[in-house]
């Protein structure tokens, strides 16, 4: 089953289902984007596994809310 990762419906959704399935092997892939809402992380893969620092971390934060 695919889902929207970034979408708590779609996702509630496919474990739903998941748990549901009892008779076969299941997978849900989650459809996402690194970084996805945050401007200067949005996309690019250099960020993945990397923390921002301070002044990085205030405007992501700034930029989710």
């Amino acid at each position: 089953m695919k889902s929207d990762g970034h979408s708590f419906e779609d996702l509630k959704g496919a474990f739903d289902k998941f748990n549901s399935t009892k008779d076969k092997p299941t997978v849900i892939i989650a459809n996402t984007v690194k970084g996805k809402g945050i401007s200067f992380m949005e996309g690019k893969s250099a960020w993945h596994g990397k923390a921002p620092n301070k002044e990085q971390l205030a405007k992501a934060l700034s930029e989710l809310s």
